[in-house]
């Protein structure tokens, strides 16, 4: 028999791994996919951060993200301009900054649907629970 604390750990993953599955599928409508969309989201969040911090903000490894940033600047949706030192610097285009937008539209109605099932009052609770679980593995 498994634990309770197995079986959230279990329903917590299965959540995400439906929400993703369905954020891939609509991102793919407008042509970017979930990863592509959450690094051109970090990148609107610090515009000029380096490689090893959008990696971070994104889950990824330093390389992962690089080799992610290369294709993002090959479809034209960020550039990276030198900084300070070895520092390579990312910025969105004008087209990432679209593709960005059409991103959050499809998401929010994406995230609506995943989270329909929960009242206001319930998801006000997860997000606050999920923040506080977060928080602590920050410190």
């Amino acid at each position: 028999m498994h634990s309770e604390l197995q079986e959230l750990g279990r329903a917590v993953k299965q959540a995400q791994y439906r929400q993703h599955r369905a954020l891939d599928s609509a991102l793919s409508a407008i042509g970017t996919t979930l990863a592509q969309w959450d690094a051109l989201r970090a990148i609107s969040r610090s515009p000029g951060a380096s490689a090893r911090e959008l990696a971070a903000a994104t889950f990824q490894t330093e390389q992962a993200f690089g080799t992610l940033a290369g294709r993002l600047t090959a479809q034209a949706l960020v550039e990276r301009r030198p900084g300070h030192g070895r520092r390579i610097e990312h910025h969105l285009t004008p087209i990432g900054e679209q593709v960005l937008a059409a991103g959050h539209t499809v998401a929010d109605k994406v995230l609506a649907a995943c989270f329909s099932a929960l009242p206001d009052a319930d998801r006000a609770t997860l997000l606050d629970l999920l923040q506080r679980l977060t928080a602590e593995g920050d410190t």
